[in-house]
């Protein structure tokens, strides 16, 4: 019986069982399914991390670095190479590995930390033939950077997520020619520094509401068709542009690995495809907790930290101490042009000063103000200069402000300052 068993090896695993083992439980595991400890960090060389929370800049293998070496220092035990196929209600891990084999392990609490992946060719459904050259973003990723081979010369990118972003610069300094980036929406869903890094600095044109609609090529990609969208997001005839290319980039989205917790009967959130979690980052199953990008995609590898040292604090919390009934619990709901907020519930009893709640908006924002309401009330308010969907907000909420909430409900909006 271990104390906690800790699902996945990147940096939010990492920095949950980093936080449990200093808040007083040593039986730890983690289990990853890679080779090495360091998640998708090892293939992200590029530098932009640790900005927020180590206060310096750093390539993703050095991030995920200080934190396997932090735990080296503990007595936290690791299984590499392991795939976990279930987790049971009571907290049973099924995994399996070609040195133990199966195994059925007990603990008394879990983290899921197991990330998210990328939505393929198949989610999005490009007409068109199908052949060779049409890579995710994150697996060319892989291959250019850990594997060492370069996926194609002349590429054209689908979607402007922050990997697509990268890859369009990572592309272009290993000579190939990155013809365009194509987003779908009528802004872009990666970070405005990518943008201004990966793209204005390369002059590689964003063709924002474009996509793609047929892809041609026998055994090798050999062409592109993109075409204007609509408000509707439907291709608009007449607008037909035709790219010769070898290669296709998808950057179209992030889903959080939730196989198991849908299998742990966990309560999940069809807004962010990820389980349920309270202030504590605890799910709906007492003992088992969730943090990172499998509770929602974060923009930032430093907010993926902050929020796991929370589950493994907690976790630690459970192990050790008995179990508190808390019943005083607030509904946090997406309000006025806001497409999700975590954690999705509050418990007063649990807050000693504040919380921070995280969310994404669905339209870009100049001058606007965050609204936090309750019954129709405004209960605070903070002003914002720009917000953007594809960069994640946060708000911290007081205790005070909490206490004023006396129907369960907390509504996050966002809406437009008016000029005048």
């Amino acid at each position: 019986m271990h104390d906690l068993i800790v699902i996945g090896g990147g940096p939010a695993g990492l920095a949950a069982a980093v936080a449990a083992y200093e808040n007083g439980i040593k039986d730890i595991l983690i289990i990853e399914r890679d080779q090495r400890l360091g998640g998708i960090l090892n293939q992200c060389i590029h530098n932009g991390f640790g900005l927020h929370y180590f206060k310096e800049e750093l390539t993703g293998p050095e991030y995920a670095a200080r934190f396997i070496k932090k735990i080296q220092e503990t007595d936290v035990k690791v299984l590499l190479d392991t795939m976990v196929l279930e987790v049971s209600e009571e907290k049973e891990v099924h995994v399996v590995n070609k040195e133990q084999g199966y195994q059925i392990l007990k603990t008394k609490a879990i983290v899921f930390a197991m990330g998210c992946r990328e939505r393929t060719r198949g989610a999005i459904g490009i007409a068109g033939s199908r052949p060779a050259g049409v890579f995710t973003a994150g697996a060319a990723q892989r291959y250019v950077n850990m594997e060492g081979y370069l996926v194609g010369k002349k590429v054209i990118i689908l979607g402007s997520g922050d990997i697509g972003l990268i890859m369009a610069r990572r592309m272009t300094l290993e000579g190939a020619e990155v013809l365009a980036c194509i987003e779908v929406m009528p802004y872009s869903g990666g970070l405005t520094r990518n943008i201004v890094q990966c793209l204005d600095d390369y002059d590689i044109p964003l063709y924002l509401s474009h996509t793609i609609t047929e892809i041609r090529g026998k055994n090798r990609v050999e062409q592109v068709v993109v075409a204007e969208v609509d408000e509707k997001r439907q291709p608009v005839a007449g607008t037909e542009q035709t790219f010769d290319c070898d290669t296709i980039l998808l950057s179209v989205g992030l889903i959080p690995e939730n196989e198991l917790s849908r299998d742990a009967n966990l309560d999940l959130d069809l807004k962010t495809n990820g389980p349920f979690v309270y202030e504590n980052m605890e799910t709906s199953i007492p003992g088992i907790f969730a943090c990172g990008n499998v509770v929602h995609v974060h923009d930032l590898v430093d907010f993926v930290t902050e929020e796991s040292i929370k589950a493994g604090t907690a976790a630690a919390t459970y192990v050790l101490e008995e179990e508190k009934e808390l019943s005083n619990a607030i509904s946090v709901k997406n309000g006025d042009h806001v497409t999700y907020a975590v954690p999705q519930t509050i418990r007063k009893e649990n807050i000693d000063r504040r919380v921070e709640v995280f969310f994404r908006v669905n339209q870009v924002f100049d001058d606007s103000q965050i609204l936090i309401k309750s019954k129709g009330e405004v209960l605070a308010k903070q002003k914002k200069s720009y917000i953007v969907p594809g960069e994640m907000e946060k708000v911290k909420l007081s205790k005070k402000v909490l206490e004023k909430v006396t129907d369960g409900d907390l509504e996050i909006c966002v809406e437009e300052v008016s000029k005048r």
